[in-house]
Protein backbone atom coordinates (compact mmCIF):
# COMPACT_ATOMS: atom_id res chain seq x y z
CA UNK A 1 0.00 0.00 0.00
CA UNK A 2 2.77 2.00 0.46
CA UNK A 3 3.50 2.53 -3.17
CA UNK A 4 0.19 3.71 -3.61
CA UNK A 5 0.67 6.10 -1.03
CA UNK A 6 3.85 7.91 -2.71
CA UNK A 7 1.73 7.98 -6.46
CA UNK A 8 -1.25 9.01 -4.82
CA UNK A 9 0.65 11.93 -2.75
CA UNK A 10 2.70 12.59 -6.14
CA UNK A 11 -0.56 13.25 -7.87
CA UNK A 12 -1.82 15.33 -4.96
CA UNK A 13 1.26 17.52 -5.52
CA UNK A 14 1.40 17.97 -9.23
CA UNK A 15 -2.48 18.01 -9.15
CA UNK A 16 -2.25 21.81 -10.03
CA UNK A 17 0.23 21.80 -12.92
CA UNK A 18 -1.12 19.50 -15.16
CA UNK A 19 -2.41 20.93 -18.85
CA UNK A 20 -5.76 20.74 -18.61
CA UNK A 21 -6.79 22.84 -21.31
CA UNK A 22 -8.99 22.03 -24.14
CA UNK A 23 -7.06 21.40 -27.90
CA UNK A 24 -7.94 24.19 -30.56
CA UNK A 25 -10.68 23.03 -33.18
CA UNK A 26 -9.29 21.71 -36.18
CA UNK A 27 -5.87 20.91 -34.68
CA UNK A 28 -5.64 17.40 -35.43
CA UNK A 29 -7.17 17.59 -38.90
CA UNK A 30 -4.12 20.36 -39.31
CA UNK A 31 -1.68 17.60 -37.91
CA UNK A 32 -2.55 15.15 -40.31
CA UNK A 33 -2.33 17.48 -42.98
CA UNK A 34 1.70 18.44 -42.03
CA UNK A 35 2.28 14.78 -41.50
CA UNK A 36 1.15 14.16 -45.38
CA UNK A 37 2.75 16.94 -46.61
CA UNK A 38 6.20 16.62 -45.00
CA UNK A 39 5.72 12.45 -46.40
CA UNK A 40 4.11 11.27 -49.26
CA UNK A 41 1.44 8.61 -48.92
CA UNK A 42 2.52 5.04 -49.67
CA UNK A 43 -0.04 4.58 -52.58
CA UNK A 44 1.85 7.65 -54.50
CA UNK A 45 5.20 5.31 -54.47
CA UNK A 46 3.33 1.86 -55.58
CA UNK A 47 3.95 2.21 -59.15
CA UNK A 48 7.74 1.39 -58.44
CA UNK A 49 7.55 -1.97 -57.45
CA UNK A 50 6.23 -3.01 -60.56
CA UNK A 51 8.23 -0.96 -62.83
CA UNK A 52 10.97 -2.62 -61.52
CA UNK A 53 10.20 -5.73 -61.72
CA UNK A 54 9.11 -5.07 -65.58
CA UNK A 55 12.13 -3.92 -66.21
CA UNK A 56 13.92 -6.82 -64.50
CA UNK A 57 12.04 -9.06 -66.61
CA UNK A 58 12.58 -7.04 -70.18
CA UNK A 59 16.80 -7.17 -68.67
CA UNK A 60 16.62 -10.82 -68.45
CA UNK A 61 14.53 -11.73 -71.55
CA UNK A 62 17.31 -8.90 -73.66
CA UNK A 63 20.19 -11.16 -72.12
CA UNK A 64 18.64 -14.04 -73.58
CA UNK A 65 17.56 -12.55 -76.77
CA UNK A 66 20.84 -11.36 -77.88
CA UNK A 67 22.48 -14.63 -76.73
CA UNK A 68 20.59 -16.51 -78.93
CA UNK A 69 21.24 -13.99 -81.10
CA UNK A 70 25.13 -14.72 -80.83
CA UNK A 71 24.58 -18.23 -81.31
CA UNK A 72 22.77 -17.95 -85.13
CA UNK A 73 26.17 -15.94 -85.96
CA UNK A 74 28.24 -19.00 -85.22
CA UNK A 75 27.93 -22.19 -86.64
CA UNK A 76 29.84 -25.63 -86.77
CA UNK A 77 30.10 -28.58 -88.71
CA UNK A 78 26.89 -29.91 -87.21
CA UNK A 79 24.96 -27.50 -88.31
CA UNK A 80 25.60 -28.73 -91.88
CA UNK A 81 24.32 -32.37 -92.12
CA UNK A 82 23.86 -35.09 -90.08
CA UNK A 83 27.07 -36.80 -91.20
CA UNK A 84 29.02 -33.36 -90.26
CA UNK A 85 27.73 -33.50 -86.59
CA UNK A 86 28.98 -37.17 -86.11
CA UNK A 87 32.43 -36.05 -88.14
CA UNK A 88 32.74 -33.23 -85.43
CA UNK A 89 31.16 -35.37 -82.88
CA UNK A 90 34.12 -38.42 -83.29
CA UNK A 91 36.86 -35.42 -83.76
CA UNK A 92 36.20 -33.69 -80.44
CA UNK A 93 35.70 -37.24 -78.21
CA UNK A 94 38.83 -38.48 -79.62
CA UNK A 95 40.70 -35.37 -79.35
CA UNK A 96 39.04 -34.88 -75.52
CA UNK A 97 40.05 -38.49 -74.89
CA UNK A 98 43.58 -37.82 -76.04
CA UNK A 99 44.19 -34.40 -74.05
CA UNK A 100 43.28 -36.43 -70.85
CA UNK A 101 45.94 -39.44 -71.73
CA UNK A 102 48.32 -36.74 -72.75
CA UNK A 103 47.71 -35.24 -69.14
CA UNK A 104 47.60 -38.71 -67.58
CA UNK A 105 51.19 -39.37 -69.04
CA UNK A 106 52.99 -36.62 -67.80
CA UNK A 107 56.55 -36.10 -65.96
CA UNK A 108 58.95 -34.42 -65.20
CA UNK A 109 60.70 -35.16 -68.29
CA UNK A 110 57.62 -34.15 -70.47
CA UNK A 111 55.62 -31.59 -68.70
CA UNK A 112 57.10 -28.87 -70.55
CA UNK A 113 56.44 -31.20 -73.81
CA UNK A 114 53.08 -31.62 -72.84
CA UNK A 115 52.57 -28.05 -71.96
CA UNK A 116 53.47 -26.92 -75.70
CA UNK A 117 51.31 -29.40 -77.43
CA UNK A 118 48.51 -27.62 -75.48
CA UNK A 119 49.20 -24.30 -76.17
CA UNK A 120 49.19 -25.26 -79.82
CA UNK A 121 46.14 -26.85 -79.29
CA UNK A 122 44.29 -24.34 -77.79
CA UNK A 123 45.77 -21.96 -80.99
CA UNK A 124 43.67 -24.20 -83.24
CA UNK A 125 40.51 -24.31 -81.28
CA UNK A 126 41.02 -20.44 -81.40
CA UNK A 127 41.62 -20.65 -85.20
CA UNK A 128 38.47 -23.23 -85.17
CA UNK A 129 36.48 -20.36 -83.62
CA UNK A 130 36.94 -18.14 -86.06
CA UNK A 131 36.22 -20.50 -88.64
CA UNK A 132 32.67 -21.24 -87.37
CA UNK A 133 31.76 -17.46 -88.03
CA UNK A 134 33.73 -17.42 -91.50
CA UNK A 135 30.92 -20.92 -91.94
CA UNK A 136 28.08 -19.06 -90.88
CA UNK A 137 29.37 -15.70 -93.30
CA UNK A 138 30.22 -17.64 -96.34
CA UNK A 139 26.95 -19.89 -96.26
CA UNK A 140 28.42 -23.81 -95.18
CA UNK A 141 31.16 -22.94 -98.11
CA UNK A 142 33.05 -26.25 -98.65
CA UNK A 143 36.35 -24.75 -98.32
CA UNK A 144 35.31 -23.37 -94.33
CA UNK A 145 34.50 -27.02 -94.29
CA UNK A 146 37.29 -28.60 -95.38
CA UNK A 147 39.80 -26.09 -93.10
CA UNK A 148 37.59 -27.02 -89.88
CA UNK A 149 38.33 -31.07 -91.07
CA UNK A 150 42.19 -30.18 -91.30
CA UNK A 151 42.30 -28.35 -88.02
CA UNK A 152 40.57 -31.46 -86.28
CA UNK A 153 43.14 -33.77 -88.00
CA UNK A 154 45.93 -31.33 -87.11
CA UNK A 155 44.86 -31.23 -83.52
CA UNK A 156 45.21 -35.27 -83.65
CA UNK A 157 48.82 -34.39 -85.60
CA UNK A 158 49.99 -32.80 -82.50
CA UNK A 159 48.98 -35.31 -80.07
CA UNK A 160 50.31 -38.20 -82.25
CA UNK A 161 53.68 -36.71 -82.38
CA UNK A 162 53.38 -35.77 -78.77
CA UNK A 163 53.03 -39.09 -78.00
CA UNK A 164 55.57 -40.42 -80.55
CA UNK A 165 58.01 -37.70 -79.05
CA UNK A 166 57.40 -38.91 -75.25
CA UNK A 167 57.68 -42.94 -76.11
CA UNK A 168 61.12 -41.57 -77.75
CA UNK A 169 62.10 -39.90 -74.43
CA UNK A 170 61.21 -42.57 -71.94
CA UNK A 171 63.29 -45.07 -74.05
CA UNK A 172 66.05 -42.79 -74.21
CA UNK A 173 65.84 -42.82 -70.64
CA UNK A 174 65.61 -45.97 -70.17
CA UNK A 175 68.69 -47.03 -72.26
CA UNK A 176 70.37 -44.35 -70.09
CA UNK A 177 69.87 -45.52 -67.07
CA UNK A 178 70.72 -49.77 -68.63
CA UNK A 179 74.48 -48.21 -69.67
CA UNK A 180 75.14 -46.52 -66.51
CA UNK A 181 74.52 -49.42 -64.19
Amino acid sequence: MKENDSIEKLFERLQDSFNTEEIPVGHQQRFIEKLKSQHPPKTQMFWWKPLSIAASILLVIGISFYGLIQKEKTADLASISPEMEKTQSFFVSTINQEIETLKSFQDEDTKHLVQDALKRLEVLEENYEKLKIDLMQSGNDKRVVAAMIANFQSRIDILEQVFSTMEEVKTLKANNNETTI
